[in-house]
């Protein structure tokens, strides 16, 4: 049974199958082949793995994030995460990781923090001198902030699957989320000031509150 499971599981590998793919038809294979149990149990397992009440916080989370980004709401982050860290060594770089903190605290998504920041801060670094390589080394890794940052839909996904509270999984994930990002804010300077990359003026306390005011709404 493992032997034909094996064979199969690495058949449909070399293939360029999908793993969720792989590891259902390797399943049903050995259901026909070395048990009696009905094959009717496979749908039954398959919805019964659906009908959790708290996934629905997944596809309205992505919701909310396509609205986010469409909506303008990251920008106004941007603006103000550039207002507010922007006049450091490498600021650019720095507001696009500080951007990441912020955005994934409302979408709960890696993917969707990296789309809605990298469309506007990747052109916008290289614009202003920085390597193509650092800029999109900076956005992926600011992205997986996502995971951390509460709301978080793995930590969601994860909370199900083995039954813990989903509170307590995003209270556990404020801490480190906030460690890894400045620990990221911090590698981000010291590379920038070692590279001699550009800064821009602090524009004031004033330009300050206003990007604040702008972006409050989607803090919010």
């Amino acid at each position: 049974m493992i032997f034909t499971i094996c064979i199969c599981f690495g058949l449909l590998l070399i293939l360029g199958t999908p793993i969720a793919i792989i590891l259902g038809v390797s399943t049903t294979v050995s259901l026909i082949f070395f048990s009696d149990t009905s094959l009717h149990i496979i749908t039954q397992q398959l919805f019964n793995a659906l009908d959790k009440f708290v996934l629905l916080a997944i596809p309205f989370f992505i919701l909310s994030s396509h609205f986010l980004t469409t909506g303008g709401v990251s920008q106004r982050l941007i603006e103000f995460a550039k207002a507010m860290v922007g006049w450091m060594n490498g600021g650019l770089a720095i507001a696009s990781v500080v951007a990441c903190l912020l955005f994934a605290a409302i979408s709960g998504s890696s993917p969707a923090t990296v789309v809605a920041i990298a469309s506007l801060m990747i052109p916008g670094m290289i614009q202003a001198g920085y390597s193509k390589e650092f800029s999109v080394g900076v956005i992926a890794t600011s992205g997986s902030l996502g995971i951390l940052i509460p709301p978080s839909i793995p930590m969601i996904v994860y909370a199900d699957a083995v039954e813990e509270s989903v509170g307590k999984m995003f209270i556990a994930g404020i801490l480190p989320g906030l460690l890894m990002g400045s620990f990221l804010v911090i590698a981000t300077w010291l590379a920038a000031r070692k590279m001699g990359m550009p800064r821009e003026p602090f524009k004031g306390f004033g330009h300050l509150f206003n990007t604040f005011k702008d972006a409050f709404w989607g803090f919010i």
